[in-house]
């Protein structure tokens, strides 16, 4: 059985709002989708295969891309 770590774990820093917009010619565009359940200001977190919501914990797959 493996052992606990000693002392309290560090706290995760949190990313900045800037870290969800991009910048491209002049406007603003959002990297990542709102949930669809929360609404405006909930984003989802992109895990590769699927988008997923850390407040209500809905997700969202991303279509196949079929290697033809």
């Amino acid at each position: 059985m493996a052992e606990e770590p000693e002392g309290p774990r560090p706290k995760k820093k949190a990313k900045p709002a800037s870290s969800h917009y991009q910048i491209e010619g002049g406007r603003v565009r959002r990297i990542l989708p709102f949930c669809e359940r929360c609404g405006r200001g909930f984003f989802m977190a992109d895990h590769g295969d699927r988008f997923t919501c850390g407040h209500c914990g809905f997700t969202r797959y991303k279509p196949h891309k079929n290697a033809s």
